[in-house]
Formats: C-alpha cells, sequence, structure tokens
C-alpha cells in the first residue's frame, strides 16, 4: 500500500493540472483584445481622441454610451472624429473604443419601401430591419472595362426632358436651379414614371426641412412609387457627420441591386447641403479652407461619389445606376464653386429657370441652358426622329421671341414661326405627377412640329393635346406598341399620327375658333 500512495497521487495532481490547463485555455480563448483611447475635446459635430495608435483611416469607433464616431483626421498627436449622432454627447475624459471595422449600411430587398437614416436604421415605425448583407457604404467605382455605353432611355415621363434633354440608364444627369423652382419636383416625377418597368428608386434627402421631406414620402406612397423606392433621409436638424454619410449610404444600397443586373436611379437632394456639411467638418477638423471656405478635396468628394453611376457591361450583369444629383444656385449664377465642379462631373444638366417659373412655364426647363451629352443615343428611334428638329426649332423660337419685343416689323414668314414657338410652349407645358407615356409624347410633339396646333389659339393647346392622346389609344394602338418597341417611325406611321391629330383640333375648334390651315403636311 505504501508503494501505491505516490502513484495515486502523481495521478491525482495530472488530472488536476489538466484541468487547470483547459479552464486556461478556454478563458484565453474567450479573451478580446480592443484599443482604447480617451476623449480629449469635443467640438459640436467633431471630437478630439487620444490613444488610437493603431485606428484606421475611415474606421468606425465607439463612444461611451453608444455613440459612433468617424476617424477621419489621422495625425501623431491624436485622432479628429467625426459624430454620426448628436446623443449621448461625449464628455472629455470619456472612453472610446475601435471597432475594427467601416461603416456600412444593410442592404437588399428589406429596404424597398423603408425610410431609413444613412445608418440603415428604420425611420417609418416599420420595425427592424431584417438585411442579409452589410456593404460599406465607401465602395470603388467600376473599373472602365466593366463599363458599357449609355443607350436605353430613362423615361422620366415629362416631355421637355424626354425631348430635348434625354437621360438614359447609366447616365449622371444633373438638376440645378434657384430655390423653389421644381427641382425636387421633377425628381418625384422622375421617380413616379418607374414604376411597372423594373428600376429601383433610390432617394436621398440631405438636410430638407423635416416638412419637405414629409411631403416627398407622402407623394410617393400616393402615386404608389413606394412599391419600388428607397427613402434615406439625413435632415436639416441632423448632425452634419450623418448629411455628408448620407449620400455614400444610398449608392451603396442601389448598388446592391445593380450587381444583380437590375436598373436603379439615385436622386441625391441635394448636393449643396452636402458641400457645406463636408465644408462644416473639415473647418471644424482645422483643415485648410480654399475657395469659398471650402476644402480642397471637395470635388474629389463628389467625383468618387459620382462615379459609382455608370452601366454595366452584360459580362458583370448589365445592371445600371443613374444618377439625378440636384444643386441649388442663387441668383441664377452657374459659375459659383459647387455648380460648376458638378457641371464639370456630370454628364450634362437640366437648368430650371426662375424666370420661366414665375411665368408659369412649368416645368421651368430652360432649353438654352440644358443640355444632355448622351443625347439622342438615349431615345427610342421614333422620339429622336420627332424631337431632333423640335429642338433646333424651339431654340429659334426662343431667340426670335426675344428679337421681336423690340418692336421690329417681322415677315410672314418669322411671324408664323413665333406662333408655331408659342404653341410649342404650351405643349412643354406639364402638371406635376402626370408623366406621360413615351408613344404619347411622340404623338403630341409630332403634331406640333407638324403645326397642327397652328389652328388653334395657345389656351387650347392642352385640350387638343387631350383629345389626340384619346384618340391614340383608341386608333392606333398598332403605332402605340412600335413606338415601344423601338421601331422607326416610318411614313405611314406619320401619316395616321397626323390625321389622327388634325381629328383632335376639329373636334375642339368649335370651341377655340379656327386660325388658319392645319398644318405643314
Amino acid at each position: 500500500m505504501s508503494r501505491d500512495v505516490p502513484s495515486s497521487l502523481t495521478d491525482l495532481a495530472r488530472e488536476t493540472f489538466g484541468l487547470v490547463s483547459r479552464a486556461l485555455d478556454d478563458q484565453v480563448d474567450g479573451l478580446r483584445v480592443e484599443e482604447s483611447g480617451t476623449v480629449v475635446q469635443v467640438t459640436g459635430a467633431t471630437a478630439q481622441v487620444e490613444g488610437l495608435a493603431g485606428v484606421r483611416a475611415d474606421e468606425v469607433v465607439r463612444f461611451e454610451g453608444g455613440l459612433l464616431g468617424l476617424a477621419s483626421n489621422l495625425e501623431p498627436g491624436g485622432v479628429g472624429v467625426v459624430l454620426l449622432g448628436s446623443a449621448p454627447t461625449p464628455a472629455a475624459g470619456s472612453s472610446v473604443r475601435r471597432t475594427g471595422r467601416v461603416v456600412d449600411v444593410p442592404v437588399g430587398p428589406a429596404l424597398v419601401g423603408r425610410v431609413v437614416d444613412p445608418l440603415g436604421r428604420p425611420l417609418d415605425g416599420g420595425g427592424p430591419i431584417r438585411a442579409a448583407e452589410r456593404w460599406p457604404t465607401e465602395r470603388g467605382a467600376p473599373d472602365i472595362l466593366d463599363r458599357a455605353p449609355v443607350s436605353v432611355p430613362l423615361e422620366t415621363g415629362i416631355k421637355a426632358i424626354d425631348a430635348l434633354v434625354p437621360i438614359g440608364r447609366g447616365q449622371r444627369q444633373l438638376v440645378l436651379g434657384d430655390r423653389q423652382t421644381g427641382k425636387t419636383a421633377i425628381a418625384v416625377d422622375t421617380i413616379t414614371n418607374q414604376r411597372g418597368r423594373g428600376v429601383v428608386s433610390v432617394y436621398c434627402a440631405i438636410g430638407q426641412r423635416g416638412s419637405a421631406v414629409a411631403g416627398v414620402i407622402a407623394a410617393l406612397r400616393a402615386h404608389g412609387a413606394m412599391d419600388h423606392s428607397i427613402v434615406v433621409v439625413a435632415g436639416g436638424e441632423e448632425p452634419p457627420g450623418l448629411k455628408f454619410l448620407a449620400p455614400y449610404a444610398a449608392t451603396s444600397m442601389a448598388e446592391y441591386f445593380v450587381a444583380r443586373g437590375r436598373d436603379v436611379l439615385v436622386v441625391y437632394d441635394d448636393l449643396t447641403r452636402h458641400a457645406r456639411a463636408y465644408r462644416e467638418l473639415s473647418l471644424l477638423l482645422r483643415r485648410p479652407p480654399g475657395r469659398e471656405a471650402y476644402p480642397g478635396d471637395i470635388f474629389y468628394v463628389h467625383a468618387r461619389l459620382l462615379e459609382r453611376a455608370t452601366r454595366l457591361r452584360e459580362s458583370r450583369g448589365g445592371g445600371s445606376l443613374t444618377a439625378l444629383p440636384i444643386v441649388e444656385t442663387q441668383a441664377q449664377n452657374l459659375s459659383a464653386y459647387i455648380p460648376t465642379n458638378l457641371i464639370s462631373i456630370t454628364d450634362g444638366q437640366v437648368y430650371l429657370s426662375p424666370d420661366l417659373f414665375r411665368k408659369g412655364l412649368l416645368p421651368a426647363v430652360d432649353v438654352g441652358r440644358s443640355v444632355s451629352r448622351v443625347g439622342g443615343r438615349a431615345q427610342l428611334p421614333a422620339f429622336r426622329a420627332v424631337a431632333g428638329p423640335l429642338r433646333l426649332a424651339y431654340a429659334q423660337f426662343e431667340e426670335l421671341e426675344a428679337f421681336s419685343r423690340f418692336g421690329t416689323r417681322l415677315d410672314e414668314r418669322t411671324r408664323r414661326d413665333l406662333e408655331r414657338g408659342r404653341r410649342v410652349r404650351e405643349v412643354l407645358k406639364q402638371p406635376q405627377y402626370r408623366p406621360l407615356p413615351v408613344a404619347d409624347q411622340v404623338a403630341v410633339l409630332f403634331a406640333a412640329g407638324q403645326g397642327v396646333f397652328d389652328a388653334i389659339e395657345p389656351e387650347r393647346v392642352a385640350a387638343a393635346e387631350a383629345a389626340i392622346r384619346r384618340r391614340l389609344g383608341d386608333q392606333a394602338g398598332d403605332v402605340v406598341e412600335a413606338i415601344e418597341r423601338g421601331e422607326r417611325l416610318g411614313d405611314e406611321a406619320r401619316h395616321r399620327l397626323l390625321e389622327l391629330a388634325r381629328a383632335a383640333v376639329r373636334e375642339i375648334l368649335p370651341a377655340g375658333g379656327a386660325r388658319g390651315g392645319h398644318g405643314d403636311a
């Protein structure tokens, strides 16, 4: 027995040592190393932090209380952090920890029909968003070899734009003008017109009043557009960090669908407020100011955002991301810093004139200052044949009208051109929330270009247009289908449209009174 005791003690010791070792191993495996720092100073929308030696650029950090921040300035003496919220406000001396990840947002079909903030948190009271994936807000633009030419139209349903300043899927088309000239109205009409076309729409509100955003959301719901839309809101009361993040978050949400071969429309409303938010952050972070106190990289801030809009090649899925950035001008100054930057980045612009707006010529699209660098390549063949000559004729009319104000005597041909131009201008008028199908636009604009409306007073043009649209579906359904299929407008189709328009004008002549013939043809 005396020999067995040491052996038993040895076995017991070994067993105890094994249990302790395994317990320690389990404890070590559960440990997590975190790097923390200390808040030195808080200046409203930013904070200076010390101690985060290993933090990376654009990494998310977490303050006491759960507030998130974005590491922006990496300096030897500390880190400048942009606050992604306003409460709870961090205090000097409180701790801040690294998270090891960049800013990301939920993406996927679960977001469609929802209203969220730039971090993907719901704002509509519809419950949590159960997204399967999260994508970073900062993503690289597609390579040149992955891009395809812009050739498929994105119909806005607005005659003045679809005819004279066409937009293609994958294009970046700037919408600019003074405040209260109808910029948001054009964006909302464009989103509404995508219903049933398979286009996902993302509306990004940056620095807007809460009542204005609520009005847009109500309009989208009323016209059934929220079924294919995502609304990202960083209101005017939000800190500048969220305003700066909003368009990048909205683009990442859109790119999820692009990667799966879908066509997506993104509206940034507006990038003027986005630039101001970035200027505020840069000044608080003590970055050197440049022109108009904007930092030197403000061009890059918008360029890296808008370069993500493109149409992909079929080998990459064939999806497209169309961008409609909105910019506010002051006193019709198109040469201001931010507007000129964005004009040089985008593929064209739609300029809304306050003078036209005051005259009631809505939408107030200034044809002379608006341009699409994609042009007719993004129009259906029938639309291109009708709209091409019309744009030139309308531009000439505006010059003639300005010249005629001097009271000079005009010959008969010039007077006839002026009368026709006034009727074309009436045709281009369009109420909000009434986008038109392509075939209806082609029929009405073809009639205007052929002088069919010359026989009636300008105030009767709207009634004649409505009569043409009523007859079009009943009497020329095959022509409508041919236009929508992308076929050219042949001689027979032209003749049928012309006769249909003449009959519609005769329908209202007893009420309006005749002024002359029934057109050129």
